[in-house]
């Protein structure tokens, strides 16, 4: 690990100031990302500014639904009784992801900017566009893929099937971005030019011809809080995750439901998938088709193939072309029979 500098703030106009000043300056939080790329010496920052000591930590109601800052714990808002209660699935997914150790450590923002756990990207030895982009065409690209994706042509089982380009085929690694996309956030950013809100969809990028940027903040913006929308979703809620073992493993394939049902017809539904895409995946044209249907496996199976539009493998990782529509099946009816 390359030497650096280390500040600490306690405000987030002198933690945004810091991060401008300087080029290869990164916030540091929970740390749970960060320190990983660290060590592997895929960030090489010059200037890690703290900002443990910002007061972002706080959850509280609001007139249109729930507030959580930016440096609440995983642990903390998984377990909180207002998210348990008015937003199960956010609990759900939090608490399917990761480790107890760190749950207890990684925050919200920290978790939404956290990067793609793909082999290739962590190693400095192979090819990787997220890492080191090359523009070039196939026959001067890099080895074991077009322009220099080690993932296409290569080991690719973990890999994405939705909204891939020629340049990356990686998978965004959050459980809680997936509940927080389906159940409409927002997020709350500041930075050098002010405040603004980006709806929770539109954070995450898919990687076009630019895989190295993950998301749409711009430089030197600082995540402050998160807002969720009062929803009709609580009694019939689910995450599902689909994965290797039973902790401590990232998503094959996992999806996040929420529905609002009455009798045994669904009045509104939300719908997202992880694992299958380089950002949280909304299943839009799926929900249009099940609103104002009854609540029956062949109507689930209906939005499930609709769902799997566009859909691609790459020879490992094409098990999953069968495994999300049935886990979207699987999904649906586990929410709506949850009392």
């Amino acid at each position: 690990m390359n030497p650096f500098q280390f500040t600490r703030v306690t405000t987030p106009k002198a933690a945004i100031s810091a991060v401008t000043k300087e080029s290869g300056t990164y916030f540091l939080a929970g740390g749970t990302n960060l320190i990983d790329l660290m060590k592997r010496e895929v960030i090489v920052p010059e200037r890690l500014v703290d900002i443990n000591k910002l007061p972002l930590a706080t959850i509280e109601k609001t007139s249109t639904g729930l507030r959580i800052g930016a440096m609440a714990k995983n642990s903390t808002v998984a377990e909180h009784e207002l998210v348990k209660k008015n937003f199960p699935l956010l609990s759900q997914a939090l608490n399917a992801g990761a480790s107890a150790q760190l749950r207890n450590m990684a925050t919200v923002g920290g978790n939404m900017m956290q990067r793609t756990r793909c082999s290739y990207f962590y190693d400095n030895s192979m090819p990787c566009n997220k890492r080191s982009p090359v523009q070039a065409g196939p026959d001067k690209g890099q080895p074991n893929g077009p322009n220099g994706c080690g993932a296409i042509g290569g080991y690719n089982r973990m890999h994405a099937i939705f909204g891939t380009s020629e340049k990356c085929i990686a998978v965004h690694p959050s459980d809680m971005c997936i509940a927080l996309v389906a159940l409409d956030a927002t997020v709350n950013v500041s930075g050098p030019k002010g405040d603004r809100k980006i709806p929770f969809a539109d954070f995450h990028r898919l990687p076009g011809d630019a895989p190295q940027k993950d998301n749409t903040l711009q430089p030197g913006e600082l995540i402050m809080s998160i807002d969720l929308p009062m929803n009709d979703f609580a009694k019939n809620s689910h995450y599902l995750k689909v994965r290797d073992r039973a902790s401590y493993a990232f998503a094959l394939v996992s999806v996040g439901v929420g529905v609002d049902m009455k009798g045994k017809t669904i009045q509104n539904v939300r719908l997202a998938m992880g694992g299958v895409a380089h950002k949280p995946w909304r299943l839009t044209e799926a929900e249009q088709f099940l609103t104002g249907k009854p609540a029956t496996e062949d109507n689930f199976k209906q939005a499930a193939m609709l769902a799997m539009k566009g859909a691609k493998g790459y020879g490992e990782n094409d098990f999953k072309l069968t495994l999300a529509p049935n886990s979207i099946v699987e999904a649906l009816k586990i929410a709506t029979t949850t009392a």
